[in-house]
């Protein structure tokens, strides 16, 4: 949710934030109209009501009998055009609220405008193999993964449907060391190693952001009443809800690791053959609770830290500032890391990492003591680690002749020392 005491005393900020994402700026003017009509509403209702308790004091003090049964019956008038009242500024607080919850985050200075083809890459970083030179034609990750018995595609799609699969004997192990190497990685920096819930209820899924134009990417059980996370950050998010924290000896940094699921709605025939894009993966995610002045240094931390894991798992990759119109609507800014793909000639996502600014702890109520003892919103970040999708790079991009994979350095201390597996097994 939007500062709106921010939208009234700067609506052409909004209008063009809007106008960046390629969203309906008009949404601005009805907000600032809902809220005229629902200050309104509640002027108008306190005053009845106060003219009211003022005037059952009268009621009650006076004794002509005559004259005390006309004030009752007057009485009776006023409280049912109070309760009138009231139900009007209801209405119009729950009209306001519906508006202004549809209005995305105001996105920070030199967001690129546009949509996803306008993002803009900020640098390359490590350079591609080039397997002609090798004598080697790549295989796609699949292909790799079915060769060394560590991913099964067929076995998953008979068990769970398409888009489900199995991670066996090196694939299961390669995935834990990469997990577990990135929650060492965030805690080295300072965050907490959580192990997240995965079922989350409806006012956290919807105080983070999730239950906007995405909606339909999340599965929800009806039964109970609760939503299957995407990503831990939703469930990290409402760990301080309603509450006020304390960030005095700086942020507070978390770093979740949870199974995650998305039903991929609308995705029909993209990536549709391995693990790019599947219903259920694992991930480490970072978050961070902190002062508002601190957030854009703690966005620039989080992708120093992404790029180190990159690094550690010699990938080649490159930086992209997305665009505004595919932030999502709690970003205010966010920065992607693409991983070469060999098979594919191309940069695919690897991590993302969003300025929330104060958009999420204004929904879920999370606030801290500013210098004077206020009370004031936090600002929420949140950054990948890792996830199952890395999988696909570092097989592809380690891929040896023998129909081995190299196993990065920083690495091999969490497989047992193996410098490689092929299809007879461990290579120390």
């Amino acid at each position: 949710m939007i500062d709106i005491q921010q939208l009234r005393d700067n609506p052409e900020a909004f209008k063009a934030s809007q106008r960046a994402r390629g969203a309906e700026e008009s949404l601005v003017d009805d907000i600032l109209a809902a809220d005229s009509s629902r200050r309104a509403a509640i002027t108008t209702f306190e005053e009845a009501r106060a003219e009211q308790k003022t005037f059952s004091k009268s009621v009650a003090t006076e004794k002509d009998k005559d004259a005390k049964a006309a004030l009752v019956q007057r009485a009776k008038t006023m409280s049912e055009k109070v309760k009138a009242l009231q139900t009007e500024a209801d209405e119009a607080a729950f009209a306001f609220e519906s508006l202004v919850s549809r209005l995305p985050n105001l996105i920070l200075d030199g967001v690129p405008p546009g949509g996803e083809e306008d993002s803009v890459e900020l640098r390359r970083e490590g350079t591609p193999r080039d397997f002609e030179a090798e004598g080697i034609e790549p295989q796609d990750h699949l292909a790799i993964g079915e060769t060394l018995k560590a991913i099964d595609m067929q076995r998953g799609a008979k068990v769970s449907g398409a888009r489900f699969h199995y991670l066996t004997g090196f694939g299961a192990r390669l995935e834990l060391a990469l997990l577990t190497m990135a929650m060492d990685t965030a805690q080295q920096a300072g965050f907490t190693p959580v192990i997240t819930p995965t079922l989350v209820k409806p006012e956290v899924m919807a105080g983070t952001g999730f239950l906007g134009e995405h909606a339909d990417e999340i599965y929800r059980l009806e039964a109970d009443d609760l939503f299957l996370v995407g990503t831990s950050e939703v469930a990290l998010a409402g760990y301080h809800m309603d509450e006020i924290i304390d960030l005095s000896d700086g942020p507070i940094r978390m770093g979740g690791w949870s199974s995650c699921y998305r039903r991929e709605a609308g995705s029909y025939g993209k990536d549709t053959r391995g693990i790019i894009r599947v219903h259920q993966f694992q991930k480490v995610e970072m978050f961070s609770f902190v002062r508002v002045e601190d957030a854009e240094d703690e966005h620039a931390r989080m992708l120093s830290l992404q790029e180190e894991m990159l690094a550690k798992c010699e990938l080649p990759y490159r930086v992209v500032d997305i665009a505004a119109g595919d932030l999502g609507d709690s970003a205010a800014r966010k920065f992607d890391c693409e991983a070469w793909v060999p098979t594919q000639q191309t940069y695919r996502e690897l991590t993302s990492t969003s300025n929330c600014t104060t958009y999420q702890s204004r929904r879920l109520k999370i606030r801290e003591r500013g210098p004077e003892g206020q009370t004031r919103p936090v600002a929420t970040l949140n950054g990948t680690m890792a996830n199952t999708r890395w999988l696909v790079a570092i097989l592809e991009n380690h891929q040896q002749a023998d129909g081995s994979v190299r196993i990065p350095e920083a690495l091999r201390p969490y497989l047992g020392g193996m410098s490689a597996f092929g299809p007879e097994g461990p290579i120390h």
